[in-house]
């Protein structure tokens, strides 16, 4: 409750597509709970498969704890604890931008050829129906066609790192799916167009990796390409907004850009990720090493 006399100062505009919203009464004009607290974005790497929970004889053992580490940090990057986690994952594509509403997702094994246990595992995180029905309104007001899924699971872009990060499965959670064709501008668009639920509690993640060529991965050559890339990448995110975007809509210029990323669909949730930035400059959250190549992560606002 505000002091007497005191006066109301609602949340700024993340970006200069983002229409602020009349705030009454600490609600939004959609009428959901708005905090005074803006929580940040992130951008992850997810690593390979169920690589923290099943032994798959990659990476060391050094590299693979720090990454585990980093990703048990997300749950403090918020000073308040988020009211649900947004989650973009590198693993499911769609026509149209589209989001999971079922109440109790199950988890997607979209992987293949691993032991037996990697099978098993479980994180029985609940869904947030009210959630993806506000994702699919904010990105209808922003000229998107979408489209719900009742019956899809987290896949394990989304489980594998949020497994390490909300062990107990406490955490609400809805994916949005990437748009086929995987357009940089239409990502960034589609980041800004979810801004608002910054102010409300969500915690927006993108799962993906700043280094996805498997054959480098697993027949060597990744070290050079990695680290002119992750340079780059890495410069672009510190830059004022409207630099930052523009290097992301030209990405495919970047140093070493197509042998890191043959197939940018590991890149795309760093563009929603940005879009929803808005204003706030990265920060360098990760670097690390996997299987010689280098990988970061990177946040936005906390």
């Amino acid at each position: 409750m505000l002091a007497s006399g005191a006066r109301f100062q609602p949340p700024l505009c993340v970006h200069a597509t983002v229409v602020c919203e009349t705030l009454m009464n600490g609600r939004s004009a959609r009428g959901y709970h708005v905090s005074m607290h803006r929580t940040p974005v992130v951008y992850l790497p997810h690593g390979g498969g169920p690589w923290p929970f099943v032994d798959l004889g990659m990476g060391s053992k050094d590299e693979l704890d720090r990454l585990a580490t980093y990703l048990r940090s997300i749950r403090t990057v918020s000073s308040v604890t988020p009211r649900a986690v947004l989650m973009i994952s590198a693993h499911w594509e769609e026509r149209v931008p589209t989001v999971m509403s079922g109440a109790r997702p199950p988890l997607l094994f979209d992987y293949y050829n691993f032991p037996k246990e990697a099978y098993e595992l479980t994180w029985p995180a609940p869904g947030d129906p009210a959630l993806a029905a506000e994702v699919r309104d904010l990105l209808g007001k922003a000229g998107f066609a979408t489209e719900e899924d009742t019956k899809r699971g987290f896949d394990h872009g989304a489980f594998v790192p949020l497994k390490l990060t909300y062990p107990d499965a406490e955490m609400p959670t809805v994916q949005l799916s990437l748009v086929a064709g995987l357009d940089p501008a239409t990502h960034l668009k589609l980041g800004r167009a979810l801004a608002p639920l910054r102010d409300e509690g969500v915690l927006i993640v993108g799962s993906g990796m700043s280094y996805h060529d498997l054959r480098g991965f697993f027949r060597g050559g990744a070290k050079n390409p990695s680290r002119a890339f992750d340079a780059w990448l890495t410069e672009s995110m510190t830059l004022p907004a409207a630099e930052r975007d523009a290097r992301l809509e030209a990405w495919t210029s970047a140093p070493s850009a197509r042998a890191c990323h043959p197939r940018e669909e590991h890149l795309l949730p760093l563009m929603v990720v940005a879009g929803a930035a808005g204003a706030d400059r990265g920060q360098h959250v990760y670097e690390g090493d996997l299987m010689d190549a280098r990988i970061s992560a990177y946040q936005f606002g906390g």
